[in-house]
């Protein structure tokens, strides 16, 4: 059972916490977190580095991008539609579910752009000939290597969706990177071939992940982060072994286990749509100690930098990256302890190490007494 706060709803957030191994990181390798998450949004190609890194006992930027250089780790449009990080043995079996739904998502922009099932099957047919013998091409390339082919890739929204349906069909995925640029490889020549699931297994598969990283969570919640329809989400559910769930203030939350919330400050900096954010369609829970009125009605929780104080947003935080060090500022929502704050430190201090710089770091407050942001 939940532990009771003292207004009577139990605080949901430690528990969370500890589910997406951000309470006591034991993890040692990044395909081991997105292994076990199943899937991390990484649209911010950077910070779904560090969202990775956080999650381990002490992973590096330079680490994470040698996982994913070697194929461990997947860049793909599989979830909602957006960029996801997936560990490689999941992508046939994850899209197989997923992806009819992100087709259904973005049917409308795809008769606005004119892409129909005849310019999907052209878009293939050159696309593995580019990439054919293990060539990894940047995007710019790929519009190229359309356009001779005879395909119409002008304009970012056209190649963006001309390549989003590629990975869709399983055709394509992140290849290795070339400086700065994203590549382009084959799924079949990064992914040693796997076994196929039924619908109904792989639904099980998604859904176990899902409420023993995210619990306590709701069936809205699960159907929001996977882009399932309702249906399938509460259908799930009682597939899943073990779960157990609770009704606070009129929802259901399943988990199937609560961990033992850490005795000290769990402080984290959290980058914009980390899961810990992204992962729950009502995101209020973690909203508790936040003052609307000093924050700011205009302040995006879930495209921002914050602060985390045992699952409870208490500030934001910036950062400023050169070649010899990285700068970062706090700013406090509420009012912090000094051990409190030693703790922020500490989380800075662990953002420097994992890019491999010394750190610069504006001393945060005891209180946030601005409402300007």
């Amino acid at each position: 059972m939940l532990k009771r706060s003292t207004r009577g709803a139990p605080d949901i957030s430690p528990a969370r916490l500890v589910n997406q191994h951000l309470a006591k990181p034991t993890l040692g390798t990044a395909a081991e977190v997105v292994s076990t998450l199943g899937a991390i949004q990484a649209q911010d190609y950077a910070s779904a580095k560090w969202a990775i890194a956080q999650r381990t006992i002490g992973a590096t930027d330079a680490e994470v991008e040698r996982e994913i250089s070697d194929a461990r780790i997947l860049r793909t449009h599989i979830l909602r539609p957006t960029w996801h990080f997936i560990a490689a043995a999941d992508i046939r079996w994850m899209l197989e579910l997923t992806a009819p739904r992100i087709r259904t998502a973005v049917a409308s922009y795809d008769r606005k752009l004119g892409i129909d099932a005849d310019v999907r099957r052209k878009t293939r047919a050159v696309l593995s000939q580019a990439l054919r013998g293990g060539a990894h091409l940047t995007r710019l390339e790929l519009a190229q290597e359309l356009t001779k082919g005879g395909v119409r890739a002008d304009g970012t929204q056209l190649l963006a969706h001309l390549v989003m349906h590629a990975e869709l069909d399983g055709l394509v995925c992140s290849g290795v990177r070339r400086g700065k640029q994203f590549t382009y490889a084959l799924v079949d020549e990064c992914v040693p071939a796997t076994r196929y699931l039924m619908r109904d297994v792989a639904l099980q598969r998604l859904a176990t992940t899902y409420f023993r990283t995210r619990g306590p969570a709701t069936e809205e919640d699960f159907a929001w982060w996977s882009g399932l329809t309702r249906a399938d989400a509460r259908a799930a559910v009682h597939t899943v072994e073990g779960l157990e769930n609770e009704v606070i203030t009129g929802k259901t939350y399943w988990y199937s286990t609560l961990g033992a919330p850490t005795k000290q400050p769990a402080v984290r900096l959290l980058t914009s749509y980390d899961e810990y954010l992204v992962s729950y369609k009502d995101r209020s829970a973690m909203q508790r100690r936040v003052d609307p009125e000093k924050v700011g009605e205009n302040f995006d929780f879930l495209g921002s930098y914050v602060i985390t104080l045992n699952g409870q947003i208490v500030g934001r935080w910036t950062r400023s990256i050169d070649t010899d060090c990285v700068e970062i500022s706090v700013q406090p929502f509420v009012r912090l302890s000094r051990i409190e704050l030693d703790a922020v430190e500490e989380q800075a201090n662990r953002y420097a190490q994992f890019l491999g710089l010394p750190l610069k770091i504006e001393r945060a407050k005891r209180k946030a007494t601005s409402k300007r942001l």
